[in-house]
């Protein structure tokens, strides 16, 4: 009996759990040495793979699959890792399709940021194989390729290699790049290109700029995250996931880049969606006070109008997704599992269902299904749309 029964769900964020070693396998050999090195931690020492693909092989651990899908979290996951185990996931979740990022390369190591672009778009490319080849065992995993911002001049030339191998969106960081806006006009051939495929741009946590460590020194003990270690998320890191989207949207839509592609979607991706309601009376009210600057008297509407026309968002599943639907409608919200992170829960349905507590029928399956669908275009086929036997509602 799967997890989802009787409605169709697509899920708009879940992970592989790549294991040491695993990227650099699909690097430009050339590249491979310099590669490893940029992405080494202590935390890939040790014998643990091993004994994680080891635990995954036992018959005893795998003979509770089922009754632990969601319970069992990152490398003990089903299908965390590898690929032949993912389809067999999918079934059991009872998910119509699943779109899958990375987890260690969600910021590309930093390289976007450091002083060798040319290893920052290696990165990204030997990212893409991989992703597209841990995908590629079933057409529900929808991989997603990273485009780095870093070198304007190959942006467009990594986005079309993704595009070509079977990438179904593109993720960019929500951090500025070093020296340039995400709206520079070197940066329209990616959009154009991305909008002619009809797949979209897509944001995630782990691309934005990191909340200042000196925020951390308060005089006491160091506070640990509920993984019990102090390189994750707290309260008050949490606070700065969405810092980076709020001043990346209105560049993008100020700028024009969503007028000049009106087809183009954007999807930000465990960034949650709290934020998104005041974001966007923020950016109304900013365009009316500066409404003699020429870029906003050219915008097509107002730019709350313009982000329910392409732009769309996963809440937390701990957030109040009722009152962010209240607030911005119900076309920009999407269900979404994080599956196998730990911070997806051990029952996502039940916690959405429950905090879409007065939203109408039709408000629901655009949460769970038709949002998706708009987001994706192009890398959703449209035989994916429902969970066969299933008739959309």
């Amino acid at each position: 009996m799967p997890y989802v029964e009787g409605q169709t769900v697509h899920d708009a964020d879940s992970h592989v759990m790549e294991l040491p070693g695993t990227l650099e396998r699909y690097a430009d050999p050339a590249w491979r040495e310099a590669l490893a090195a940029a992405i080494h931690k202590k935390a890939h020492e040790g014998d643990w793979p091993d004994k994680a693909r080891a635990l995954h092989r036992d018959p005893e651990f795998r003979a509770g699959q089922a009754e632990n899908l969601l319970l069992r979290k990152n490398y003990q996951a089903l299908g965390a890792f590898d690929r032949e185990d993912r389809p067999l996931t999918v079934d059991l979740l009872g998910f119509a399709s699943q779109l899958v990022f990375t987890t260690a390369g969600l910021s590309l190591f930093d390289l976007e940021h450091g002083d060798d672009p040319a290893l920052a778009v290696e990165a990204a490319r030997a990212h893409n194989r991989m992703m597209v080849d841990y995908c590629a065992v079933d057409r529900r995993l929808l991989p997603t390729g990273y485009v780095p911002l870093v070198d304007r001049a190959r942006a467009v030339e990594v986005a079309r290699e993704a595009i070509d191998m079977g990438c179904k969106g593109l993720m960019i960081p929500s951090r500025c790049p070093k020296h340039h806006a995400h709206s520079h006009a070197d940066f329209d051939p990616l959009w154009a290109l991305a909008q002619a495929a009809g797949l979209p741009i897509l944001f995630h946590v782990g691309g934005e700029q990191k909340l200042d460590p000196a925020h951390f020194n308060n005089g006491g003990p160091q506070v640990l995250d509920f993984h019990g270690g102090a390189e994750n998320f707290t309260s008050v890191s949490f606070m700065a996931i969405p810092v980076s989207i709020w001043q990346t949207l209105p560049v993008l839509v100020f700028d024009g880049v969503f007028d000049r592609f009106p087809d183009l979607k954007f999807g930000a991706i465990e960034l949650g969606a709290g934020w998104l309601p005041s974001l966007m009376q923020f950016m109304d009210s900013g365009a009316l006070a500066f409404h003699r600057e020429e870029r906003i008297q050219r915008l097509s509407a107002k730019p709350s109008e313009i982000l329910k026309r392409q732009f769309f968002a996963t809440p937390y599943p701990h957030e109040n997704v009722g009152w962010i639907i209240g607030n911005v409608g119900e076309d920009m919200c999407l269900f979404s599992s994080d599956f196998p992170h730990v911070e997806g829960g051990r029952n996502p349905l039940k916690r959405f269902n429950e905090s879409l507590e007065g939203v109408s029928a039709a408000g629901r399956r655009k949460f769970f299904r038709d949002n998706f669908i708009t987001l994706m275009g192009a890398g959703l086929a449209a035989d994916l749309h429902d969970i066969p036997g299933l008739a959309a509602a």
